[in-house]
C-alpha cells in the first residue's frame, strides 16, 4: 500500500500548478488500520492538492483514530500541539511478547495458553500508573544518533533507547471477549507509547504481552466525535469540485475553536496593517494572557501574538 501511494503521488511542480484554493486548516482524521501517519498526509497532500500537510502525533499502522493535520499556513501551529494529552482504548493479548510490543511483531517467546485474571493484572497494572519510567519500544521512530531505532532493529542491530519519564493518568483494566485478552482505556501525557505499557504488563504478569488493538479516542481538543475519514475528503472534493478543507470551517476545525487555552480578539484595519508587517499592536486588555489568537472577523486567524508590556503584543506567528 505504502509502495503504490508513494507511485502515486504528484510531483511537486505538478501539485503547485494544480493548486488553485488556499487550503488553511485543522483536520481531523480517522486514520485506517494498515497505513503509517506520513502515508495519511500523503493521501491529504493529493486530496487537497496542498503540499504542505503535517500530522500532530503520530499513529503506528496498526492503529485507528484520531489523527489530527494541519495544512497550509496552519502548520506553523504545530510547536502549540507537542504536549498534548493523548486517550486510547485497546487491547492487550497475554500468552506472548513480540519484538515490537504489538500484533505486527514476531514472537520473542515461545506462545502459550492463558486464562487471564483481571484482579491480578490490576493490581499489577498499578505500577504503571502516575509518573513512572518508560523505556520507548525499538521498533519506534526514536533516533539514535540521527537515525530511527525502528530503522536499526529491521537490521538486527542491538538498539538501546533512553528511558524518559511520562505521565500514565489512566490506565483501566476491563474485561474482554477471549480468556488470554483484555480491553484497556488510556489517558496519557505525550510521548507515552501504549505498545510498552502492554509489553511491561505482560512482564510483570510472567506470561508475555502485546498490544493487540489500539485506537485514539482523544488528540488534546481533538476527539473521535469530530473525526472525518479519507473517503469524506474524497467525496467532498468530487461533490464541490474544490479542496474541501479551502473551507476550513465545513469540515476542519472552526479557527475560534483551536487552541483554546488562548484568548481570541478581533483586530481591526489599523492592527491588522501592523500585524502584517510583524510589528508589536496595542491590543484589547485580556487580562493576564501571555498569547493571543489574532483574528480578522469571525474565522480568519491572522496570528498568535505574545505580550511584551501591558497591552503591546508582538506577533509571534503571522498567518495573513
Amino acid at each position: 500500500m505504502r509502495a503504490t501511494l508513494r507511485t502515486r503521488a504528484e510531483p511537486q511542480q505538478r501539485l503547485a500548478e494544480s493548486h488553485k484554493y488556499p487550503v488553511n486548516a485543522v483536520l481531523i482524521i480517522d486514520k485506517p488500520p494498515g497505513l503509517t501517519s506520513h502515508d495519511v498526509v500523503a493521501r491529504v497532500r493529493r486530496i487537497c492538492r496542498e503540499r504542505s500537510v503535517g500530522h500532530l502525533g503520530t499513529l503506528d499502522p496498526m492503529a485507528t483514530g484520531v489523527l489530527p493535520l494541519v495544512l497550509g499556513k496552519m502548520t506553523r501551529l504545530a510547536q502549540f500541539f507537542t504536549d498534548a494529552e493523548k486517550r486510547y482504548e485497546g487491547t492487550i493479548r497475554f500468552g506472548f511478547a513480540t519484538d515490537t510490543y504489538d500484533a505486527e511483531g514476531e514472537p520473542t517467546t515461545s506462545p502459550h495458553p492463558v486464562t487471564v485474571d483481571l484482579a491480578a493484572l490490576d493490581r499489577l497494572a498499578a505500577a504503571l500508573r502516575g509518573r513512572i519510567t518508560q523505556t520507548p519500544p525499538p521498533f519506534s521512530a526514536k533516533k539514535i544518533n540521527g537515525v530511527p531505532a525502528y530503522k536499526l532493529a529491521r537490521k538486527d542491530t542491538h538498539v538501546q533507547l533512553r528511558p524518559v519519564e511520562v505521565e500514565v493518568k489512566e490506565f483501566k483494566l476491563l474485561p474482554a471477549d477471549a480468556p488470554d485478552l483484555i480491553s484497556f482505556q488510556a489517558t496519557v501525557s505525550s510521548g507515552t507509547y501504549i505498545r510498552s505499557l502492554a509489553h511491561e504488563l505482560g512482564r510483570l504478569s510472567g506470561h508475555g504481552a502485546h498490544l493487540a488493538s489500539l485506537r485514539r479516542t482523544r488528540a488534546g481538543i481533538f476527539r473521535l466525535e469530530d473525526v472525518i475519514t479519507l473517503e469524506q475528503l474524497e467525496q467532498e472534493l468530487s461533490t464541490h469540485n474544490a479542496p474541501p478543507a479551502s473551507d476550513s470551517t465545513r469540515l476542519g476545525v472552526h479557527p475560534r475553536a483551536i487552541l483554546p487555552e488562548m484568548p481570541a480578539v478581533t483586530a481591526d484595519q489599523q492592527m491588522l496593517a501592523r500585524i502584517r508587517h510583524g510589528n508589536a499592536v496595542n491590543l484589547p486588555d485580556l487580562s493576564s494572557a501571555k498569547l493571543v489568537k489574532v483574528f480578522a472577523g469571525q474565522s480568519d486567524l491572522v496570528a498568535i501574538a505574545q505580550r511584551m508590556a501591558g497591552t503591546l503584543f508582538q506577533p509571534k506567528i503571522v498567518l495573513m
